[in-house]
């Protein structure tokens, strides 16, 4: 599957199919955020959470991308990613974009 964040395929023709997306609700466990606090005392990068949000968005685009691909998409052009904070620890992804056929 091809995803893009353009608005076309360059060279390409394409059929718009509808508008995709994925989303996930992730969070972290209690001994990670409590170490994630502590880390706020000092500064620095929280790994946790960057590693929570990577693997947020890696779920996020799988449902995206199956969304797309039952559609028959071969594409997803416009694919954007959003995020935000539901609780403490707590965070939603969502990739969307619009699913398209190019010839």
């Amino acid at each position: 599957m091809l995803l893009l964040n353009i608005d076309h395929i360059p060279g390409k023709e394409i059929e718009a199919l509808g508008i995709v997306k994925g989303t996930v609700v992730q969070s972290k466990n209690f001994g990670k955020d409590f170490m994630a606090g502590m880390k706020t005392l000092v500064g620095g990068e929280i790994v946790g959470y960057t590693e929570m949000l990577i693997e947020a968005r890696q779920i996020a685009t799988k449902r995206m991308v199956d969304e797309a691909e039952a559609l028959g998409a071969d594409a997803v052009v416009n694919m954007r990613y959003g995020s935000s904070s539901v609780m403490q620890g707590a965070a939603e992804v969502i990739a969307y974009g619009t699913a398209v056929r190019y010839r």
